[in-house]
């Protein structure tokens, strides 16, 4: 009888030494932040692929929100004061990182948080706007993956008059707020001479403007239209589509969205690539590693897009040589 107690005990007492090694096997990992700060609004369908492609590639890195993530996004909707309060609210919530969409969002959250590491997509310029020191050794608490550099600004006029020889006179819409927007412009005069385009800047602030600037400019059938890379340009981009068609204008654009969207031709990077490589970033530096050390990246895709069907309504026959660069051909 005894004996029986006495095995039972023992047998007790190995199960509690087990325990504390069981519990500890369940206990859920450590949960870690992640901040993003984007400049569009929620309901965005370009800034939910965004969005979706970066938490894919977070959990194929082992990071599910839930489990061992906490992701908190702030939209900022285009309207700057809004963005500089959710930089403050994200900095305040102290998150092991912040992913930042374009050099508003990079430069709001500088100024609120000088120490939570800041992953960047969509900056043009980053040395240009004193985010990071050099590309090779950011140096200071952001890195990232830039946009372009100013010089591929030029291939969007190259572009434009291959498309539509006869271009004579191009207004170029650009946001003179960012340091990217006279970067631009620089990049397109240098090539104007050689291609015999007039160019006019369309400086525009918001919506009112670029619907009064490109409306004052266009006059004519060798009139064409380039729309520079700028959040600004992308919250408006279904209002400067339907202007660009009802004032005839040929228009090229960075970004490939304005072309599903009805515009004529877009070259420039994939961004929601871009959010995917930002994914391995923030696993790196969830990891241990320091913005300071890891290198700026260039864009890696670039692709050029056209719309057939709005080539045929504004009368352009397009180059077979420029359908065969085409990644996409929109019928």
């Amino acid at each position: 009888m005894f004996g029986m107690k006495r095995r039972a005990f023992i047998t007790l007492l190995g199960g509690a030494a087990a325990w504390p090694l069981a519990a500890r096997a369940q206990q859920p990992e450590r949960m870690r932040g992640i901040g993003v700060l984007m400049p569009l609004g929620a309901d965005d369908p370009e800034a939910q692929a965004r969005i979706a492609a970066f938490s894919q590639a977070l959990e194929q890195l082992g990071w599910t929100e839930g489990r061992n993530l906490r992701i908190d996004i702030r939209w900022g909707a285009g309207d700057a004061d809004r963005v500089r309060k959710d930089a403050t609210e994200l900095a305040a919530l102290a998150p092991n990182v912040i992913l930042a969409n374009g050099s508003a969002a990079v430069a709001a959250l500088q100024l609120a948080a000088r120490t939570v590491p800041i992953v960047f997509v969509a900056v043009i310029d980053p040395v240009g706007a004193g985010f990071v020191e050099t590309m090779a050794r950011p140096g200071g608490n952001a890195t990232g993956f830039t946009n372009y550099e100013y010089g591929m600004s030029g291939k969007w006029l190259e572009l434009l008059k291959e498309l539509a020889p006869r271009l004579s006179r191009v207004g170029v819409i650009r946001d003179p707020s960012i340091t990217a927007g006279g970067g631009q412009l620089g990049a397109l005069q240098a090539v104007a001479p050689q291609l015999g385009v007039e160019l006019s800047p369309i400086g525009v602030r918001d919506a009112g403007e670029i619907e009064r600037g490109v409306t004052a400019f266009a006059r004519g059938p060798n009139d064409g239209l380039i729309v520079t890379g700028s959040t600004l340009a992308t919250l408006n981009r279904e209002m400067i589509v339907s202007l660009a068609a009802r004032l005839k204008l040929p228009a090229v654009y960075s970004l490939r969205f304005f072309v599903t969207g009805g515009g004529l031709i877009s070259f420039g990077p994939d961004r929601v690539d871009q959010y995917r490589r930002a994914a391995g970033y923030v696993d790196r530096i969830l990891k241990g590693e320091k913005p300071a050390d890891l290198p700026v990246q260039a864009p890696v895709k670039y692709e050029m897009a056209i719309n057939l069907r709005t080539a045929k309504t504004l009368g352009l026959d397009v180059p077979v040589t420029l359908l065969a660069r085409a990644d996409e051909a929109i019928e």
